[in-house]
């Protein structure tokens, strides 16, 4: 198949959504909103089809001017095993160093995907930023445990 990655656009929003949120029943990804990938549409990479339809996307989220979380990472499940998933992890760890962060991390149930490329697990308690978060949001601790996972990205 012919897919390539590069960054999201407004007119990506319904498909970005529909990919992401296909996943959130399960717990693998939360649910994100118009409003939420609207204001965070420079975050995303996608990855396109032939045709251009979206067929994978990741994100960063920022904690901090030095760290930022891998979110939304989501395949379409025809494409699972396909290392499209590995690519988007790349371009999100691009997407990170081009924005100058030093630690990217990623809470996921992918132990066997992150730690293939250069993740390392780590307690959640090395991001105090995310358990903050987890406070305020119910929905990510609801989701059940997932492990976290994180790079350190040279300057």
């Amino acid at each position: 198949m012919n897919a390539h990655i590069g960054p999201a656009h407004e007119t990506d929003i319904g498909q970005l959504l529909s990919l992401n949120n296909r996943y959130s029943a399960s717990g693998l990804t939360l649910v994100r909103t118009p409003d939420f990938a609207a204001n965070h549409l420079a975050d995303y990479r996608v990855l396109r089809d032939g045709q251009g339809g979206i067929i994978g996307c990741v994100a960063l989220d920022e904690y901090s001017p030095s760290v930022a979380e891998l979110i939304s990472l989501a395949v379409d499940e025809d494409l699972h095993g396909s290392g499209y998933g590995r690519q988007l992890i790349a371009a999100a760890i691009d997407l990170a160093r081009t924005r100058g962060y030093t630690d990217l991390f990623a809470v996921s149930y992918s132990d066997e995907l992150f730690l293939s490329c250069g993740f390392s697990r780590v307690p959640l308690g090395t991001y105090p930023e995310k358990i903050t978060r987890y406070a305020k949001d119910k929905t990510e601790i609801e989701v059940g445990e997932k492990h976290c996972f994180a790079i350190r990205l040279a300057r």
